[in-house]
């Protein structure tokens, strides 16, 4: 298991089953109370969970994650985990969807992680020219030992706000209401019976100041880098169910600046489109649910130029940080990969999941696993394709597509998604803990 596959696993045992960092493929989601029949006295949940993990290159880790949902507001979340090990230790914790006092339509959350791990790898130059001729370490054709990896700092801090505008679902609140049952929507669908963003779906504005910090401690010294970036996107979810959705469509646009801004060293740009589409099956003596997902996913980064010198090297100016961007490889897209395995100035991207939801239960007859408040159990095969190029053109897109598939077990519990994947592809075996569906 490699480095990144464990910084995977960590952000599941420290942001999944502990807090509600969405590891979705969007900023934003549909702003949503959701009432449980099955207690419908209780608003808010909780969570208190010790936990460890041990692997080759960390050794053991051990750790306590809480959080806390509906204290203070029925849709707002908090909470942290810490964790530490012989050379690992992490600290994480946040607020999210807290809506702004005085408005029903603006939401603020911020979130963050301060780590140090063994290890890290990264499939790039970095800073450094390469010759001519010979493949981009991370590009589509480039060779997965092509990477540096050392131990060091890995922090982040994301601060967003989010404007629910005064449309469909949401003409009269900023919250959409949801009744379920066994897991399972038994109110009215808060879209996806047809398109319209007037008339039916959540649309959201969505404003993103992202910060990265991350260093690599070599014998020869360090090397760090910092970005300090904006995304600006909207969002127009027109599905049934948000959390899980069973029909309907989903679409988000959105743009990524970084202007340099204190000790970023790189200014860049990216823009993106992602598209999911949803198909329901309808029950059978097995399923209580039986879904089609698809998604696809095509970006690029217009500031993206390659230079040559004299001395026949090459170097990348204007491009994001091989972790932001045209990246491929990791618990989202291309779970087959290595985290951020692919990177360049283009993408394009797709994958589609059958997910089928166990009518029976048996989390329900252990007892002493209550607390997580299991609702169901579902069962995923999913096959994806995807490529990063030079160019953002047919004839480097659609060629040498790299391709993986797996099969995951996702589960309802304490009104989060948390999915276990398994992921195959060419190159390597990944297995990934993470909460909400990919996308």
């Amino acid at each position: 298991m490699t480095t990144r596959r464990i910084l995977g696993v960590i952000t599941a045992l420290s942001c999944t089953l502990i807090t509600p960092l969405s590891q979705a493929s969007t900023p934003t989601s549909v702003k949503s109370r959701v009432d449980r029949l099955e207690t419908p006295d209780r608003v808010r949940e909780s969570m208190i969970l010790p936990y460890l993990f041990s692997t080759e290159t960390m050794g053991l880790n051990i750790g306590v994650g809480g959080m806390v949902k509906g204290w203070h507001q029925d849709q707002m979340t908090v909470g942290g985990t810490v964790f530490g090990g012989d050379v690992s230790r992490a600290v994480a914790g946040g607020v999210w969807n807290y809506m702004i006092p005085g408005t029903e339509r603006v939401f603020l959350s911020a979130y963050g992680m301060l780590g140090y791990y063994p290890k890290q790898r990264a499939y790039t130059t970095g800073p450094d020219p390469y010759p001519v001729g010979s493949p981009l370490p991370g590009s589509n054709g480039s060779s997965n030992t092509q990477f540096f990896e050392a131990d060091g700092a890995s922090n982040w801090f994301d601060i967003k706000m989010e404007y629910v505008l005064p449309i469909g679902a949401n003409r009269e609140h900023g919250l959409v209401d949801y009744s379920i049952r066994n897991g399972l929507l038994v109110s009215e669908p808060s879209g996806g019976k047809e398109w319209n963003p007037m008339t039916s779906g959540s649309t959201i504005f969505v404003a993103r100041q992202f910060n990265r910090y991350q260093s690599f401690e070599f014998a020869q010294g360090t090397s760090d880098g910092t970005i300090h970036s904006m995304e600006f996107g909207i969002l127009y979810d027109n599905t049934d169910f948000a959390p899980n959705p069973s029909f309907g469509s989903r679409q988000y646009v959105a743009t990524s600046h970084d202007w340099g801004w204190f000790d970023s060293k790189q200014q860049w740009s990216f823009n993106e489109v992602d598209l999911s589409k949803y198909f329901s099956l309808g029950k059978s003596d097995w399923a209580s649910q039986r879904i089609i997902a698809m998604n696809f996913w095509t970006g690029l980064s217009p500031t993206w130029n390659v230079e040559t010198d004299g001395q026949g090297q090459q170097r990348v100016s204007g491009g994001a940080p091989y972790n932001e961007g045209a990246t491929l490889g990791g618990f989202t897209r291309m779970r087959g990969y290595d985290n951020n395995r692919f990177h360049d100035k283009a993408v394009i991207y797709g994958t589609a999941e059958y997910r089928y939801t166990l009518a029976y239960n048996p989390a329900k007859d252990v007892s002493w696993l209550n607390f997580l408040r299991i609702d169901w159990i579902q069962l995923v095969g999913f096959v994806e394709v995807g490529r990063v190029g030079a160019a953002y053109t047919a004839n480097e897109l659609l060629t040498d597509l790299k391709y993986d598939a797996g099969g995951s077990v996702r589960a309802l519990m304490a009104g989060l998604v948390v999915r276990a994947d398994l992921a195959k592809s060419p190159e390597s075996t990944n297995f990934w803990i993470m909460v909400d569906h990919p996308f």
